[in-house]
């Protein structure tokens, strides 16, 4: 009787510790699912989208259940995203043109996301910017946001909802490196840039925010420090001891798109290993 009696309290006890269990699994799961990052019912307009950052971003958005609409300069990059990604709209257009894009752009649809992700860069001592390098690189990286930010921006308005936008900027906006001048001052514009439209939009629910990568390992980026040695020295320069893959900076992107960064606009986020920290 006493054995029989201990089997009933042992059986008691599996029978709650498994109900704890499978509550504890239920519990995990939930979490997980909230922590999971949908884009489900939103279209994403992202730029510079045929290579490189832009690229990465266009196809985790598309992953992650958006509709993406990528534009490029170049058509046949894009070409080669739509293949990957038979959903992804394309438009090829060049930024640096500012009627031409609105026009490109007129018939678009509803955009709920913006990535300015497009950019050039140019690297050369003081000496050698020449007014038509300045007018280059400012057509395309600050212009083109500005563009891009306008045409978002006025059809939220007028369907009186929120939304996101992420500029990619860099650390050079913040910090001094020799040979770019002009390229960091383009980037200091848009991070300027992007505080005034977070203040303005803010009290309408749009929020806007910039992401600051150090170098990253894109074609732009291995062109920028094409000697391995000047490499080794600027990785010894971040905290991390590496630089930035093209992940990194997505994941930075897709987190200030979504509801996970609704409270968060008017900032800067770098993605930079600790370099600005350390300076």
């Amino acid at each position: 009787m006493i054995a029989s009696r201990s089997f009933d309290i042992a059986l008691c006890n599996c029978t709650r510790i498994r109900s704890h269990y499978c509550q504890f699994n239920r519990d995990t799961c939930k979490v997980n699912n909230e922590m999971e990052i949908q884009f489900n019912g939103k279209t994403a307009l992202v730029s510079g989208a045929g290579k490189g950052i832009g690229n990465g971003i266009a196809k985790r958005l598309a992953m992650c259940g958006a509709q993406v609409i990528a534009l490029d300069v170049c058509k046949e990059s894009l070409e080669l995203l739509k293949g990957e990604v038979p959903s992804i709209r394309i438009i090829a257009v060049d930024l640096s043109k500012w009627s031409e894009t609105k026009q490109a752009l007129e018939r678009i649809g509803n955009i709920d996301l913006l990535v300015n992700n497009a950019g050039i860069a140019m690297w050369e001592s003081l000496a050698d910017i020449s007014e038509d390098h300045i007018d280059q690189l400012f057509a395309i990286n600050f212009k083109g946001v500005v563009n891009l930010t306008q045409i978002v921006i006025e059809n939220l308005l007028k369907r009186k909802v929120g939304g996101s936008i992420v500029n990619i900027s860099s650390i050079a906006a913040v910090c001094g490196s020799e040979r770019r001048g002009i390229y960091s001052a383009t980037k200091a514009a848009v991070d300027a840039f992007m505080k005034v439209v977070a203040v303005e939009m803010g009290p309408k629910g749009i929020r806007v925010n910039s992401v600051q990568p150090t170098l990253v390992m894109t074609d732009l980026g291995r062109r920028a420090v094409p000697n391995p040695q000047s490499r080794k020295s600027l990785e010894a320069g971040i905290l991390l001891r590496r630089f930035a893959e093209v992940s990194d900076v997505v994941d930075a992107v897709l987190f200030l798109l979504s509801d996970k960064a609704s409270m968060i606009t008017g900032t800067c986020l770098p993605v930079d290993g600790g370099t600005l920290a350390a300076l």
